[in-house]
């Protein structure tokens, strides 16, 4: 029994040892890595020095005066070379920005123009969608010759031409037949007034014909047009896979500011009122440069162009034929009606509008 309390006692100081051990280690520990206190830095005054800016968005080109120029304070450690501090501003007055800025930017020299300087020529946006050996040009479109204004700008379009030919005379260029005429040759010449003969022209007695026998008389007639001349018409796929760089026409520089300050102006009216869709009248078209003369020559002749839109994936190009009247009779197996001593009533040769005569 006693040793088993000695046992127990000798427990028991070991283990108040240790719990003593463990507390003086955290004391020890704790007064060791204890962290320093914060010693606040003493704050050093920061110098500052006013700049130039600009105070309203200006475009590029403006001359600068005194009512769009202030200044604001610039630490004086960031001002960069170029930049205009107060003392300077009357020196700015005057002087013409190369490029357009926004109100609060600083005025450098790099924004302003030099002496003979030109302000640099950046081009339309447009432009920038044409691609390299391709130019851009416009032709005339309608309801029916647009796809019902189906195409929007970077659709792919092909192009059909129709043309409509007619005989002409070689030597006077003017569409056949020619109008006949009676020379009337004069008689002695006039002394007082010209030592040539006179010779009088009479050209609105009849139209040049021709001289046919007829089959059954054996009599020789002469015969002349009924009517003008009809043109001979051919339609032919004239460029393929076309590119459409704009629908209608483009925007003005500076339209887009003056109608949103109109509609600033006129209010809630403008909102209220039906916005006035204006069909477009032409089409701009990205082709190489001689196709751009090919249209622009169609288009002074007065050739009737028309559009069809296709897929933009699809840059596929067939040869096509022209088409002509014969070739459609062919083509679809059309067959000419022959004269028959038989007719349908009523006559439906007769185009709407007119009346026929019996």
């Amino acid at each position: 029994m006693r040793r088993g309390r000695v046992f127990i006692y000798l427990a028991l100081i070991l283990i108040l040892g240790l719990v003593g051990a463990v507390v003086l280690y955290q004391r020890f520990a704790g007064s060791l890595f204890a962290p320093a206190e914060e010693v606040e830095p003493t704050p050093t005054p920061v110098t500052t020095v006013n700049i130039v800016i600009v105070t309203q968005n200006l475009e590029s080109g403006y001359v600068l005066e005194a009512n769009v120029l202030g200044t604001v304070p610039w630490q004086i450690d960031s001002v960069t070379p170029g930049m205009y501090v107060e003392t300077d501003q009357d020196k700015l007055i005057g002087r013409q920005l190369k490029f357009p800025v926004e109100a609060g930017t600083p005025v450098l020299e790099a924004l302003l123009l030099k002496g003979d300087e030109q302000l640099p020529m950046s081009g339309s946006p447009w432009s920038l969608n044409i691609p390299k050996g391709s130019i851009a040009v416009s032709i005339p479109i309608d309801l029916l010759s647009s796809v019902s204004y189906a195409p929007r700008p970077g659709d792919h379009v092909n192009v059909i031409v129709n043309l409509q030919f007619v005989d002409l005379d070689p030597e006077f260029q003017t569409i056949l037949p020619d109008l006949t005429g009676v020379v009337i040759a004069s008689g002695p010449p006039d002394c007082e007034c010209d030592t040539r003969d006179r010779m009088v022209v009479d050209i609105s007695t009849g139209v040049y014909g021709r001289t046919v026998i007829d089959p059954i008389l054996g009599q020789a007639v002469y015969i002349i047009p009924s009517e003008r001349q009809r043109a001979r018409m051919v339609s032919h796929m004239l460029l393929q896979d076309v590119i459409v760089l704009q629908v209608g026409r483009f925007e003005l520089a500076g339209e887009q500011a003056q109608r949103e300050q109109q509609q600033q102006v006129e209010g809630t009216e403008q909102t209220q009122q039906q916005v006035e869709v204006v069909l477009p009248e032409v089409i701009t078209l990205i082709v190489n440069p001689q196709d751009a003369v090919t249209l622009n020559y169609l288009v002074n002749a007065g050739a009737k162009l028309a559009l069809a839109l296709r897929n933009i994936r699809d840059d596929t190009r067939l040869e096509l034929s022209p088409v002509t009247l014969n070739y459609l009779l062919n083509q679809y197996r059309i067959e000419v009606p022959v004269r028959l001593p038989y007719g349908l009533e009523p006559r439906v040769d007769i185009q709407q509008g007119q009346e026929g005569t019996e």
